[in-house]
């Protein structure tokens, strides 16, 4: 949908563009376009006067950005129980099936074994 904010000719308030759909029956022939503060009706798109657009300021630039944080070193985040091939999830709770405990997707541990890749992907299940 375009811009809906104008100044109207007729009553000079700023103010919104009503749209109005015009029927034949079921069928959607048109759209009237009318100025909601007096009803002044427009013959076309083009002869709306749109309010111009203002351009907000830029407050901060790419030179105000932080550097990226990383978290994790390289390889650091595998050894995590979410990548473990005795991680199960279901919906009500994470477990690990070495230990016989529930278990965070972030927790680790000194038996982590690394879980088998999907058959048509290439991340860990």
């Amino acid at each position: 949908m375009s811009a809906v904010e104008i100044i109207c000719r007729n009553c000079g308030a700023d103010t919104l563009l009503k749209r109005e759909a015009v029927y034949d029956g079921f069928t959607k022939t048109g759209e009237k376009l009318a100025c909601s503060s007096c009803g002044f009706e427009y013959a076309s798109e083009d002869d709306v006067p749109f309010k111009a657009v203002e351009t907000e300021p830029q407050i901060f630039t790419e030179a105000d950005r932080s550097a990226k944080v990383e978290v994790f070193d390289d390889g650091e985040n595998q050894r995590l129980c979410r990548y473990c091939a005795n991680y199960i999830v279901n919906p009500f709770t994470q477990f690990c099936a070495l230990h016989k405990k529930e278990v965070q997707a972030t927790d680790t541990c000194p038996k982590f074994e690394q879980a088998k890749e999907k058959d048509g992907g290439g991340t860990p299940i």
